[in-house]
């Protein structure tokens, strides 16, 4: 397996794959990390995923990059964001049940900016692998489902598909909006029904957003807390191994 380290899109980003030097990709797959984890932090589901699938192994490079924001100066020490989240208003809202109504609808201030070093970097794994946006697969944990999510639907086509683990729905309106020019896009989305951090019932939102755009949704509820659970494992899977035709 072959690790390195690259500037993309002005993100730091692992690249992982087993292909040899010479052969190009059939499938690139970008993962980004949520809130307060580190840029290593999903780096471990490459080999996961590519010792699920021989297809996978043979075929895909994985991008993992790291989010643009420091958390260090708030004591976090090697965590990152891709938009800051104020805590105190975070932890008043869920305490006044005022949570959902102000979020759903909120584009949180550093999403277009996160948004846009995303974008590039989708351009520059494009440039790089010379492949077109239907084999470029789009995923992430909580913060990082929501950016690559918004980002999906900037795009003037479908990606391969998209993955949400344990994301939630923002920018409402827009994507309402933008996902009726994305009719058939691919989505897998896992969530647990005991997250504390962002509710059930707020990934459900979520899907019924999506399917009412047109979207093909795989949703997956889990008996657990805020995590990727070992059964989204094989259905993610069997995502990219479609996206590979």
């Amino acid at each position: 397996m072959r690790a390195e380290l690259k500037d993309l899109g002005g993100l730091s980003t692992r690249v992982v794959d087993t292909l040899p030097e010479d052969v190009q990709p059939g499938l690139a797959v970008v993962l980004c990390h949520g809130f307060g984890a580190s840029g290593s932090d999903l780096v471990s589901l490459a080999p996961e995923l590519m010792e699920s699938s021989e297809k996978l192994a043979g075929a895909a490079r994985f991008y993992f990059p790291e989010a643009p924001l420091d958390l260090s100066p708030m004591g976090m020490w090697g965590s990152r964001a891709w938009w800051m989240i104020d805590i105190m208003a975070l932890n008043q809202a869920l305490a006044d049940n005022s949570f959902r109504d102000r979020t759903r609808n909120d584009r949180p201030e550093g999403m277009l900016e996160a948004r846009a070093m995303l974008l590039r970097l989708i351009e520059e794994v494009k440039a790089e692998t010379g492949l077109p946006t239907s084999r470029i697969a789009l995923g992430g944990f909580s913060q990082g489902s929501m950016v690559t999510l918004d980002a999906a639907l900037q795009l003037e086509e479908n990606p391969a598909c998209v993955i949400a683990w344990s994301g939630t729905l923002l920018n409402e309106e827009e994507w309402r909006e933008r996902g009726k020019l994305h009719k058939g896009l691919r989505v897998f989305q896992s969530h647990g029904r005991q997250d504390p951090l962002l509710s059930y019932a707020w990934a459900e939102d979520l899907r019924d957003v999506l399917i009412e755009g047109g979207a093909e949704v795989d949703f997956l509820p889990f008996n657990g807390p805020h995590t990727i659970p070992a059964e989204a494992i094989p259905r993610t899977v069997a995502l990219l191994e479609r996206a590979l035709g």
